[in-house]
């Protein structure tokens, strides 16, 4: 059985992601867990009912994966850059310690959002295998509005060279989005029902599957 630790920016960026490679971990019988780092709580951008939605938001997708634990740090959404790298650290640090898992799933460095980019700094600071020896395979997932819209004259994009086939949970994967109100709209939005399809859609085609997600894989120890 594998133990899994999805690290997520922000509510929805782990179903974006990986929602179906998620699922299929868990129909495995592998156990599945979930750290969000941002949060509406110690904002004043937001109204109580803004704060409380999003709370119950997060406990009916935890629940609809469901998955074994999930924690919620309370760094302010959209300014994660502003907060020493070592308070990330520590707090993600803490969250694997607890779990001990083997496989991470972590958002891409490259990300146009500055929250991503702090996210997979700190994340990959705790991989180091000397000190988390149990870590044996680290994956980078791509951000439907985030990864896409990174523009670089760099080549530091997103090239994946692992794809999972999720043809058998993609429409599962889409339910579980519609849980974050808001975050789903009509297509041309980026972050459309038909905009997930057709992403699942190409990566299946580049992996000769209906429906695929794709990663970087960036470590296997076997």
């Amino acid at each position: 059985m594998n133990k899994v630790l999805v690290i997520a920016p922000h509510p929805d960026d782990e179903t974006l992601g990986c929602g179906g490679t998620l699922l299929k971990h868990i129909n495995d019988g592998d156990n599945v867990n979930w750290l969000i780092m941002t949060s509406m709580q110690n904002s004043d951008e937001y109204d109580e009912n803004q704060k409380q939605k999003q709370i119950s938001t997060i406990d009916s997708v935890a629940k609809a994966y469901p998955f074994n634990k999930f924690h919620q740090a309370q760094f302010q959404t959209s300014l994660l850059d502003s907060f020493p790298k070592i308070e990330l650290i520590k707090e993600i640090s803490s969250f694997i310690k607890t779990l001990e898992p083997n496989i991470l799933y972590l958002p891409h460095p490259h990300d146009i959002h500055s929250d991503h980019e702090a996210v997979f700094s700190a994340a990959i600071s705790c991989s180091k295998s000397f000190r988390y020896p149990y870590i044996k395979k680290v994956r980078v997932y791509e951000t439907l509005s985030e990864t896409d819209f990174s523009l670089s004259l760099n080549n530091d994009g997103f090239n994946p060279n692992l794809f999972i086939d999720i043809s058998d949970y993609l429409e599962r994967k889409v339910e579980i989005m519609k849980l974050f109100e808001g975050e789903i709209k009509d297509h041309p939005f980026p972050r459309s029902e038909r905009s997930i399809n057709s992403l699942a859609s190409l990566r299946g085609a580049v992996a000769g599957c209906e429906y695929a997600e794709s990663f970087i894989s960036l470590k296997e120890i076997l």
